[in-house]
């Protein structure tokens, strides 16, 4: 009886040792964006662009995201440079004027709003806050989705440390709710939930 528990008790630490480590390997799907693009060169030591540069707002004050293929065309109608991105970037993209399909790393939930203005503009709150040194990147990383939600790892942040208590990183609803308490803000659900 005690040699048949020990086997069973063996058995089931190994399954959920194999569940912890191989779930979330299957449960986000990774994709590659459509091409390889490096901040470093716009923004750091051959570069002197800053991330509102190419990230702005419209008149009304929102977020326009990833720029559109006329920001990018305006400096590489021809390549600038010797590397094979940039030439594929020009031949594929800009030659045919075909807006390159980034995978986006923030999209948050359609239930949510998030205002960057109000945090970027009037909080001084920087990029890098929410977003990490992703401006310093010389390689965008790879997207990876969860294939149920839908979102992505970077919104989601990394499963409930494999290895710590808390989970790490993301833009999920607690993160942002855990920042505004620690500067002292509070809201109702319909500021973010329209």
């Amino acid at each position: 009886m005690l040699r048949a528990t020990l086997i069973f008790t063996a058995g089931f630490l190994a399954s959920l040792g194999a569940g912890w480590l191989a779930l979330p390997k299957t449960l986000y799907r990774t994709e590659a964006q459509p091409l390889s693009f490096n901040h470093q060169v716009h923004t750091g030591d051959k570069g002197n662009m800053a991330c509102e540069d190419c990230h702005s707002f419209r008149e009304n004050g929102s977020f326009a995201g990833i720029p559109k293929l006329e920001s990018c065309a305006g400096c590489h109608a021809e390549a600038m440079g010797e590397t094979a991105a940039e030439k594929q970037f020009v031949a594929n993209f800009v030659k045919p004027g075909r807006e390159p399909q980034w995978k986006v790393y923030a999209r948050q939930p359609d239930n949510a709003f998030f205002p960057h203005s109000p945090h970027v503009k009037a909080a001084k709150l920087k990029c890098e806050k929410c977003h990490g040194d992703h401006g310093k990147s010389t390689t965008l990383p790879l997207y990876q989705v969860n294939r149920i939600s839908g979102y992505s790892l970077d919104v989601m942040g990394r499963p409930a440390g494999r290895w710590g208590l808390q989970r790490a990183g993301g833009m999920r609803m607690d993160d942002c709710v855990a920042c505004h308490r620690q500067n002292g803000l509070s809201h109702s659900c319909l500021d973010c939930h329209k």
